[in-house]
């Protein structure tokens, strides 16, 4: 059972709890409530709790709830909660409240007047509620990823009940975290499995609450170690997916995350089809691995048979040969040519729409492409060299020098 500390503080009758610090991090998820009685937690928590401090079986001085902040983060709570009021814990000290937004752990306060039977309550029930629609919607989408399930009639009613938006145009994006031999291999199997468990864990949290943010987006859960999300079509889903591969790499710690995408699918009639795409463009990203950490379906044709050279220096030479000639190193822009040929490439050879693409004059991209010509030695007429410059282009696109530009 989980809850996001967002969704916890939009609970019907919960209003009166008031963030006060570390409302960044409300996407962490709430297991369970724990009220302090002790004068330490350290021993008493495990990580995911919600803490609440009342002060009632133990003073709560500044010293004292500065090291239970200190605790709290240290085992992963989701959060704190302090009770104030005229009896026990007049106010939330200053420091308290500057130490939780260094550290980024959500404090939050809760007025005693808010009785904790209450509170308690209503998030032991919206657990319960939330863990029983998880479950079924991440079996609906688990069925329909695997094309088993009874009947697409019933899936699809089932969906509509869950409030699941399925048939609509989406991509499927499967993910994997790579290089978990080495962690074994450096921490031994106890610990290894320790940093695998949180890894995968953080890694859960943090694209639940990414698919909260964009509309429309689901995460699925399937056997194993595969991450599964179902996006709606737009046109920057890959910008999208390149600043979430960033976003992963903390989670992710010690290992690398990698991504494939599937082509459009128009209903969920398709999600098997999607799936096998993305598993597919997984793959070559994990051989291949690209900077951005994803692989398009789309592109495999060429990506397969790259894939089948086992010393990539020889992809890197290729490249560097095709494209280097172009790359400008004394310039502001460096890769200004490399762009240009790019939306060459891509209009066919058109210079007026390349330039359109661009957003420059016409006369501006004769000049280039007389530069390109200049300095590769070779016609932009010449099917082979474009032929080479479509796949050293696609190549250079998943580099990093592409993304410093």
């Amino acid at each position: 059972m989980s809850l996001a500390l967002e969704e916890l503080l939009a609970l019907p009758g919960l209003e009166a709890m008031a963030v006060r610090a570390g409302a960044r991090n409300l996407q962490r998820t709430v297991r369970w409530p724990y009220v302090a009685e002790n004068e330490g937690i350290a021993e008493w928590v495990m990580g995911g709790e919600l803490v609440f401090v009342t002060g009632i079986n133990h003073p709560r001085e500044e010293a004292n709830l500065l090291q239970l902040v200190e605790d709290g983060e240290a085992v992963g709570i989701a959060g704190l909660v302090i009770l104030t009021g005229e009896c026990y814990i007049q106010r939330i000290p200053p420091k308290v409240i500057e130490r939780c937004e260094q550290l980024g752990l959500p404090l939050i306060e809760q007025p005693y007047a808010l009785k904790m039977v209450v509170v308690t309550h209503l998030i032991g029930t919206a657990l319960v509620q939330m863990a029983q629609t998880r479950r079924s919607r991440h079996d609906i989408l688990g069925q329909l990823l695997s094309g088993d399930y009874p009947s697409l009639a019933i899936a699809r009613q089932r969906a509509a009940h869950l409030q699941l938006p399925l048939d609509e145009p989406r991509r499927l994006v499967a993910l994997r975290l790579a290089a978990v031999s080495g962690l074994f291999e450096r921490h031994g199997p106890e610990q290894g499995e320790r940093l695998w468990q949180q890894a995968r864990q953080a890694l859960e949290e943090h694209l639940e609450a990414w698919c909260r943010r964009l509309p429309g987006a689901l995460s699925a859960q399937l056997p194993g170690d595969l991450f599964v999300l179902l996006l709606p079509e737009q046109t920057d889903l890959r910008a999208l997916l390149a600043a979430l591969h960033g976003q992963l790499a903390e989670p992710a710690g010690e290992m690398q995350i990698f991504m494939g995408l599937s082509s459009t699918v128009s209903d969920c009639g398709h999600y098997r089809r999607a799936l096998n795409e993305a598993r597919q463009a997984l793959e070559v990203a994990q051989d291949l691995r690209p900077a951005s950490g994803l692989c398009d379906f789309s592109e495999l044709g060429v990506l397969r048979l790259l894939q089948g050279i086992g010393d990539r220096t020889v992809i890197d030479a290729f490249v560097a040969q095709t494209l280097g000639p172009l790359i400008e190193t004394g310039r502001k822009h460096p890769h200004t040519l490399v762009h240009t040929l790019d939306a060459l490439i891509n209009e066919n050879g058109n210079g007026q729409r390349a330039a359109q693409r661009l957003g420059l004059h016409r006369n501006t991209i004769n000049q280039r492409m007389q530069r390109i010509e200049q300095l590769s030695g070779l016609s932009l007429d010449d099917p082979l060299f474009r032929m080479n410059a479509s796949v050293a282009l696609l190549i250079w696109r998943m580099t990093e020098a592409n993304d410093k530009e």
